[in-house]
């Protein structure tokens, strides 16, 4: 399995609402005490980097494992597979991103763990930090899209730009997930 390259047949997500409380403006205070981990060490509070410089968070749902297979009917979800290719994406693109006025934070974003997050980031040798949210704590507190497998909660693909305490920018759903990346600078030019 190349777990850089989508399938041609998958199913595409469609907006389902689930992100429209987010629209740009909404205000962060529900978040201001939460603390994520962060595969680069130190754990990150988004509202409070929000207000050194906008933040670029590519939420996505789990990153899969050489070797191991993804849960039963996982590329029968619309908008679930390619979590992958859109974090090489992100990569292949640092540079551009942080050539934005102004200048962004980058980070993704799932629910899972620190450790194996960890793996996942030095495996594909990602030059930017991923969050953890093992603990629902941002996903409950801004209400983020979810779905169920195999018992995981785990976040829909969604990508969102914040500056100074606020979400000024909003993509979701995003697919296909390699251009993630490519789609979010279009994100500044809504935030302006």
């Amino acid at each position: 399995m190349d777990w850089n390259t989508l399938p041609d047949n998958l199913p595409v997500p469609i907006d389902d609402g689930a992100a429209d409380h987010l629209k740009a403006q909404h205000e962060l205070s529900e978040i201001a005490h939460i603390n994520l981990p962060a595969t680069s060490g130190p754990s990150i509070n988004i509202y409070t980097e929000s207000f050194e410089r906008p933040i670029l968070l590519f939420i996505y749902p789990r990153t899969g494992q050489p070797g191991v297979p993804n849960p039963k009917g996982w590329d029968d979800i619309p908008g679930a597979r390619g979590c992958t290719p859109e974090l090489c994406s992100i990569k292949d693109s640092v540079q551009s991103l942080l050539q934005l006025t102004p200048s962004p934070a980058i980070f993704a974003l799932s629910t899972q763990a620190t450790a194996y997050q960890l793996e996942v980031a030095t495996r594909l040798d990602l030059p930017y930090p991923i969050l953890s949210d093992e603990g629902l704590d941002l996903t409950r507190a801004l209400h983020l899209p979810t779905f169920e497998a195999e018992g995981e909660t785990l976040l829909k693909r969604m990508t969102l730009l914040f500056d100074k305490g606020r979400i000024i920018g909003l993509q979701y759903p995003v697919f296909p997930s390699d251009q993630a990346a490519q789609d979010a600078k279009k994100l500044f030019d809504l935030g302006a």
